[in-house]
């Protein structure tokens, strides 16, 4: 089982392991920050870990700059074509899309000046990449549905079953 870490002001931090949970508290850097936990045996006595602590002090975490790359643009768009709308699982032309089915299409082409950029690249299906082809959207008459911007990189990515306890401080 892990912990959740929190920052002073409550802010989800990191996922650590029980293990570094539990050394935190025996040197006093954190607290529980919900009563719910998992009591360890230990031949002097019981020790309850809390699934959710919280430091003591305010640590200034900067934020990351989060390179570009396809995958990325791809996971911040959610596999939904900007132009169309449609996402994996979605019929188009008879056939579920898949992820596969899904590229980054450049929004200012690159013949054009285009970059590798967050806010010039978003996710687009096989269909509207082909018809927007080597044009910008006002030339091929396809507005785009949202405006594709650099993503946020101070998110904490939990995957699997997450605790209830959990729940009230990461945004779910």
């Amino acid at each position: 089982m892990s912990v959740l870490l929190l920052n002073a002001s409550y802010e989800p931090l990191a996922v650590i392991p029980q293990r570094r949970a539990m050394s935190l508290m025996l040197r006093e850097r954190v607290e529980p920050a919900t009563e719910e936990g998992v009591t360890i045996q230990g031949t002097s006595g019981n020790l309850t870990v809390p699934s959710v602590v919280r430091l003591r002090c305010y640590i200034n975490v900067p934020r990351r700059g989060t390179r570009w790359s396809r995958k990325g643009v791809l996971q911040r768009d959610g596999y939904r074509c900007i132009y169309c709308g449609l996402q994996v699982g979605d019929r188009q032309r008879g056939q579920f899309l898949a992820r596969t089915d899904f590229s980054v299409d450049h929004i200012i082409p690159c013949s054009r000046g285009g970059r590798n950029t967050w806010t010039n690249t978003a996710c687009a299906c096989g269909v509207c990449n082909n018809r927007k082809a080597d044009r910008t959207p006002h030339e091929a008459a396809m507005p785009l549905r949202w405006e594709p911007k650099i993503p946020r990189v101070n998110y904490l990515i939990v995957s699997g079953q997450i605790p209830a306890a959990w729940k009230l401080y990461l945004q779910i």
